[in-house]
């Protein structure tokens, strides 16, 4: 919600006057200090948005206010253009209104297009989620991540490496939009109160990373572009691809990492499948190098990829995770009832790759059980055991 300056102002008062922390304010605008504030300028307020009120007969602003459980102060720096001792019947002044749920309901079949416009509405309604372009796919979709907290210490999630896991995606974005709601409204997520993360971490999303071929799954042939012809031909002319994991290219992008690619890639396809074929060589896909780019721009303590299905966590490779990786799946473990796995006669992922190239603790999380794509009727029950380890990747 924008406001606009008024005389005397500063971000502090406004923390007073829309009950929102100080930090959160100061992080969905670029002012420092509040003494470069000027008359006019916009601001915006995370956590609200704005509705329409008519003005009726006898109505005043104080009456107004009153009526609405806000001060005359906030609608004047809402409303800069209205006189506040004549208003005019029939006139249209905007009303703040605290959100106090989550915007993102609709996780169904959950295309990229449906995921860029609950970015949207997110980051216009707690403008201090700062979005990056990290990349484009092979078919020119941004790659987003998605970062919220202003910390020292970086955490990471990414979902949708595989196309028919996409049901990772509403998870990893569920969890954003309760994490900003908590936060505006003070309100725990299970018993956590969560300004204190975001003051001291900053978690990195990727919610998905394979956006070309979730949207093959979902909306079939007619999603793949010039590559129609390759795809069907892939999935021998079927129009049926809810089996298909790849990338647009017929590239298992989970495959793509150099982490004993060399062995995965002897025993794998050897030509682009609908799964399973890791390349011609580690890391000639779009999506795979953006990962690992921003990896390497970034400094994470920690990352997890969710993935589906199995109910378990992978966390070693080659007995290179530090030892402080047993103790964070421990915790993994209890909050979601997953089981941790160590080792696993697979390679070349990018938890693999993350923890041979920086020797931090890195986590492949296997959410729910049955065959992918998971139906989304499983989703309140995947969200709430992957909730646990959402909240521990941030409180360990």
């Amino acid at each position: 919600m924008d406001i606009y300056v008024r005389s005397g102002d500063s971000m502090w008062l406004y923390s007073q006057l829309f009950q929102v922390p100080l930090e959160l304010i100061e992080e969905s605008n670029s002012i420092f200090p509040s003494s470069q504030l000027t008359i006019g300028q916009r601001v915006r307020i995370p956590g609200y948005e704005l509705t329409n009120y008519t003005v009726k007969p006898n109505d005043t602003l104080w009456k107004i206010a009153s009526s609405q459980n806000l001060s005359v102060e906030v609608l004047l720096r809402v409303n800069t253009a209205i006189n506040p001792t004549n208003l005019q019947i029939g006139q249209t002044i905007l009303l703040p209104r605290r959100v106090t749920s989550t915007l993102i309901s609709d996780v169904s079949n959950y295309t990229y297009d449906k995921m860029v416009q609950d970015i949207q509405r997110l980051t216009a309604t707690y403008p201090f989620i700062r979005t990056n372009t990290i990349a484009q796919s092979v078919l020119g979709k941004d790659l987003i991540e998605l970062q919220i907290g202003k910390g020292n210490k970086q955490v990471h999630v990414n979902g949708s490496f595989h196309a028919n896991e996409w049901i990772t995606t509403p998870v990893i974005m569920r969890f954003l939009n309760e994490y900003a709601l908590s936060i505006t409204n003070n309100e725990p997520i299970r018993g956590l109160l969560m300004l204190p993360y975001f003051n001291t971490m900053m978690l990195s999303a990727v919610p998905m990373v394979n956006p070309d071929g979730v949207n093959l799954v979902i909306n079939g042939p007619s999603a793949a572009g010039p590559f129609r012809n390759e795809v069907l031909e892939i999935n021998n002319r079927n129009t049926d691809f809810s089996e298909w994991k790849a990338n647009i290219r017929g590239v298992d992008l989970n495959n793509q990492y150099p982490a004993r690619w060399e062995t995965e890639a002897a025993r794998k396809p050897t030509t682009p499948q609908s799964r399973d074929f890791p390349g011609y060589q580690p890391l000639t896909e779009p999506e795979a190098v953006a990962m690992a780019e921003l990896t390497g721009k970034r400094n994470f303590q920690r990352m997890n990829a969710l993935h589906t299905q199995g109910e378990v966590i992978y966390w070693g490779f080659e007995g290179l995770e530090p030892p402080e990786a047993e103790t964070i799946v421990n915790e993994y473990a209890r909050v979601s009832g997953y089981n941790p796995i160590r080792y696993i006669d697979s390679y070349a992922g990018y938890k693999d790759w993350f923890i041979l190239v920086y020797r931090r603790p890195g986590y492949t999380i296997e959410l729910g059980t049955g065959i992918n794509p998971l139906p989304i009727s499983q989703f309140s029950e995947i969200y709430q055991e992957s909730l646990g380890v959402m909240l521990a990747n941030l409180y360990l």
